[in-house]
């Protein structure tokens, strides 16, 4: 920070590069809660910053990219952008989840559209030279003359099978890492990572009741934001805003009835318990709960931000899904999902009511973009050098924003759970 005296005016001096993979920079975030400061503005504003943490962050977790729904059958296809890179997901003939690079390795040309909606595939063809390759990124033929207008005695012109030194089986599509977990499909592009098990901790076993498996897309709606990833995830974390963003929200999500339930995993976990009813705002009953949950999950929201640009929220009713998806430091496109398990949706009222639940995200989500947009528009003012924690409602930016520095210095953790599963985090009236 510069200071002129004279003036009594206040800057901030713009970190070079490396400063944003050297652990003394985070000095101050590092400290206990209690004492911490923010994560440093230029995390949010800084080119530089973005391109380091889209190598040191993105490329080397798992990244949720879709539905299993959307691969469930062999053929189908994903194509989803992971730190920058465009990735093909898709089923094989054996039934296996497949995740390649989208980009044919003849002259680099992009084989998929993104957001293309091709419903189902048996090869995998280059739109320039008709390179063509089979689900599980093997090179078929260079070109594979089906279906072409080229006479058959003059076809070896084109092939290089014979060509020396050249063997197709060098030349399939680069693989990426793929594995699901309920519903949600994840690519990590690190060949080397660990399971995706290894990520996300205890969460598999804290949703086992919900059979996320079985859930099924209801509703889809996409935003965008100009403001960095990282601002609407640390908005989902905390609830210390609702009362001044969300005059709706607060009165079917009491600050009361929030409690932190955090346990081990790259993710930061809340619940709320009891659900309130709905008011003439809207809220989130309406469809019947799933059969099979035990008590404290058949009257509780679970609201997990699974690192780095994931937010779940599991009710006993449906389910509500964001992906963050990062385009650039201050700008983000939010793929927002209802889901639901068929059971909730059997009942001839539940057009009805799914209509209601988006209505209420819907209102909800806009309201947090907008604090989230002005937030941003305050981090880019050089005369904002970082805030304080507030560590009552705070302390999960707080555990984000380590996994983070963690990742952007070179470190390889995933953070412990509380001793305790659940914990009251703002005093009932009286208490």
């Amino acid at each position: 920070m510069r200071s002129d005296a004279a003036s009594g005016e206040f800057s901030r001096r713009p970190l070079p590069s490396e400063a944003f993979t050297d652990e003394a920079t985070y000095q101050d975030t590092r400290l206990p809660v209690e004492q911490a400061t923010t994560l440093i503005p230029d995390a949010y504003t800084a080119p530089a910053f973005f391109e380091i943490e889209q190598q040191r962050v993105f490329a080397t977790s798992w990244i949720a990219v879709g539905f299993t729904e959307q691969v469930a059958e062999v053929g189908q296809v994903i194509v989803a952008d992971v730190a920058g890179r465009s990735i093909i997901v898709t089923r094989n003939r054996q039934g296996e989840l497949r995740a390649l690079h989208n980009v044919c390795r003849h002259r680099g040309t992009q084989l998929l559209d993104a957001g293309a909606d091709v419903r189902r595939t048996r090869k995998i063809r280059c739109p320039y030279h008709s390179w063509t390759y089979d689900l599980d990124g093997r090179c078929l033929g260079t070109p594979l003359f089906e279906g072409s207008d080229i006479p058959e005695d003059q076809q070896g012109v084109f092939d290089m099978s014979a060509v020396r030194g050249f063997d197709k089986a060098d030349y399939g599509l680069l693989p990426a890492r793929v594995e699901s977990w309920g519903f949600l499909v994840f690519v990590n592009l690190d060949l080397g990572a660990e399971p995706l098990t290894e990520q996300l901790g205890d969460l598999p076993e804290r949703f086992a009741d919900y059979r996320l498996a079985e859930w099924r897309v209801q509703r889809r709606q996409r935003y965008d934001v100009a403001a960095n990833y990282k601002l609407v995830g640390e908005n989902f974390m905390e609830y210390y805003h609702l009362p001044w963003v969300h005059p709706e929200l607060i009165r079917v999500s009491r600050l009361e009835d929030h409690y932190r339930w955090q346990g081990r995993g790259m993710y930061t976990g809340m619940c709320t318990t009891p659900i309130s009813r709905n008011t003439d705002a809207g809220g989130w009953q309406g469809l019947p709960p799933m059969s099979g949950l035990g008590a404290a999950d058949a009257n509780a929201g679970r609201f997990v931000w699974l690192f780095p640009n994931t937010a779940i929220v599991v009710l006993p009713n449906h389910a509500f899904v964001l992906r963050a998806e990062a385009s650039g430091p201050d700008r983000t496109v939010e793929d927002a999902v209802i889901l639901t398990h068929p059971e909730s949706v059997a009942g001839a009222d539940a057009e009805a009511n799914l209509e209601q639940l988006a209505g209420f995200w819907d209102l909800v989500n806009r309201q947090d973009l907008e604090i989230v947009e002005r937030v941003q528009l305050g981090l880019a003012n050089s005369g904002y050098t970082g805030g304080r924690m507030c560590y009552r409602f705070e302390e999960p930016l707080h555990r984000f924003q380590n996994m983070v520095i963690d990742r952007m210095v070179g470190k390889w953790r995933v953070p412990d759970g509380d001793d305790v599963s659940i914990t009251r985090m703002f005093p009932s009236a009286g208490a």
